[in-house]
């Protein structure tokens, strides 16, 4: 097929290389034209999306942004710049991997339906590695006959390619299962300090959580890794964490489903966000909960 691709980040690129490799014919587009132009010369065939137009041809354009604001900014334009929908052929497909606002969304599908294009969001989950080696879980929501167009160059970035419901629904699922994921992580880190403060051995700690109820994402693959490793270094921002945090507590409050966890654990992390400032990787929550309170 023919892919626009937009956002080559640090998961983007290895998503759009797996593209690539797998024959299809990539238009790629980044606010870093570096990036841009060193993946155009790793992959034969790869061309420099440096305007909508270049996108006109697509069979499928994908987003992969940092939220609703760039999405739509990028698909709808604004004032200064038209969007990429302005030149998409009738019946081509937007695929939005970003983790987006769910009602926002929602209403960008019913926009792009008036203008003859079919949406999916299709947000993902398995962090940089993941993409890397095409093994991502991927949320879809839209019409499933569209769906079933895109299946194919789905699996190729991802092996858990689950329907989840109408536009909107995978990027709710998306804030949804990170709202767990983040509190799992904290309940982790909580219990971990208090336990070496008592005198446990975090390493054995993990352990037994590994083989015990507390199992979860962060105590099977964050915390030796990333935590006590020291490396914080996973790929995926904290900024981005609490970004989708409040995308979570949003859809609650929306249909009337106000999480009380949710809001604590929201300002939890929040508070490391703005205390350990812009790069910070979502587990360096870790070393923020160890010195909360000094």
């Amino acid at each position: 097929m023919k892919i626009g691709f937009i956002g080559l980040g640090m998961m983007g690129y290895p998503m759009a290389h797996l593209l690539a490799r797998a024959g299809h014919q990539l238009a790629v587009s980044d606010l870093n034209t570096e990036t841009v132009s060193r993946f155009v010369a790793e992959h034969a065939g790869a061309v420099q999306g440096a305007s909508p137009t270049q996108f006109a041809d697509a069979d499928i354009v994908i987003t992969m942004l940092p939220d609703s604001n760039a999405v739509e900014a990028t698909v709808l334009g604004t004032d200064a710049k038209p969007g990429v929908a302005a030149s998409m052929k009738r019946g081509a497909v937007l695929i939005d991997m970003s983790s987006s606002e769910p009602m926002r969304s929602r209403q960008l599908a019913a926009t792009l339906a008036d203008m003859g294009i079919d949406y999916l969001d299709a947000p993902v989950s398995g962090g940089v590695k993941r993409a890397v080696d095409g093994s991502l879980a991927i949320m879809v929501g839209g019409d499933p006959v569209v769906a079933a167009r895109c299946d194919a160059v789905l699996k190729t970035m991802g092996k858990n390619i689950t329907q989840v419901g109408k536009a909107g629904a995978g990027h709710a699922m998306k804030a949804l299962n990170n709202y767990v994921s983040a509190a799992g992580l904290v309940a982790a880190a909580e219990a971990l300090h208090v336990g070496k403060a008592f005198g446990l051995d975090p390493e054995a700690m993990v352990n037994v959580m590994n083989n015990s109820t507390a199992k979860n994402n962060t105590t099977e693959n964050k915390v030796k890794q990333f935590m006590l490793s020291g490396a914080f270094n996973s790929g995926f921002s904290l900024a981005l964490m609490a970004k989708d945090l409040g995308i979570a507590m949003g859809l609650g409050k929306s249909v009337s489903q106000p999480m009380q966890l949710g809001d604590e654990v929201l300002q939890l992390w929040r508070d490391a966000n703005e205390k350990l400032g812009k790069g910070a990787d979502h587990t360096e929550m870790y070393r923020f909960l160890e010195g909360k309170d000094e």
